[in-house]
């Protein structure tokens, strides 16, 4: 998976590969190979060369909008804000007011974990919609205008693949 990556301010492309509990990552060209183990709720052990490090993972208090995290490793702690580049071609201006229908898609594939909102119901923007867990971390997907749900088509528990359309909002 390719994001874009703002790591304390500096800009980087970033690239994980997982295969099991194999981690691989591309952080601003550098490649590291990582054995990753969940511990706990955003909380893992990382091995690199032989030195364990634990890693904590939560969002960034404060911040608005998604992918922005507060990581620590160690002792050291890096605000991080993530962003996928593919979500970001379509999207046109976030958090502006959008005439007509707006799609809320999943950024990548994952499972559908709670479905906040109705058919039906009255959303404002930036509300929360759908929340879907991919590579072991969830994403709150939000609305992006206000208005009314028209189509729900997320199921709590369902899996989805990227680019599907979860919610539709008029």
């Amino acid at each position: 998976m390719k994001l874009n990556a703002e790591i304390d301010g500096e800009k980087v492309a970033l690239e994980v590969k997982r295969e099991g509990g194999r981690v691989s990552a591309e952080v601003g060209g550098r490649v590291y190979e990582l054995e990753a183990r969940e511990v706990g709720a955003g909380e893992y052990l990382l091995t690199h060369d032989g030195r364990v490090y634990e890693c904590r993972v939560g969002a960034e208090q404060g911040a608005e909008g998604r992918g922005a995290l507060r990581v620590s490793v160690g002792a050291r702690e890096y605000g991080v804000r993530l962003t996928d580049p593919k979500h970001l071609r379509g999207a046109g201006a976030l958090g502006a007011e959008q005439g007509g229908r707006a799609q809320v898609k999943a950024p990548m594939p994952g499972k559908v974990v709670r479905v906040l909102v109705e058919a039906g119901e009255t959303v404002e923007a930036g509300q929360g919609l759908v929340v879907v867990e991919a590579m072991k971390m969830q994403n709150e997907l939000k609305s992006p205008k206000s208005g009314t749900v028209a189509e729900l088509r997320a199921q709590a528990g369902s899996t989805v693949n990227a680019g599907d359309v979860l919610v539709v909002v008029e």
